[in-house]
């Protein structure tokens, strides 16, 4: 497998790889592995919430990415 070089990748990219990384992180602990990698850096003695934590910031930026993310503010009109 060739390594990735995420100094190439746009922020859109990198927020979408990361999402996949994330979720395999998420997928290897829970079917019983203590280490992954993601980015090139391997880990041990995997905590499933810090990694869930990160999966959902960078779920959060692909959704701004896409125009879904930030706050929604509506107007009500009120009539009598």
């Amino acid at each position: 497998m060739s390594e990735i070089d995420l100094s190439t990748m746009s922020r859109r990219q990198l927020a979408n790889y990361m999402v996949t990384e994330y979720i395999a992180a998420e997928l290897a602990i829970l079917t019983g592995a203590q280490s992954y990698s993601i980015a090139g850096k391997s880990l041990t003695r995997a905590n499933l919430n810090d990694i869930t934590k990160m999966r959902q910031y960078w779920e959060r930026r692909v959704a701004a990415f896409n125009g879904r993310g930030g706050r929604v503010v509506k107007t009500v009109h009120i009539r009598d």
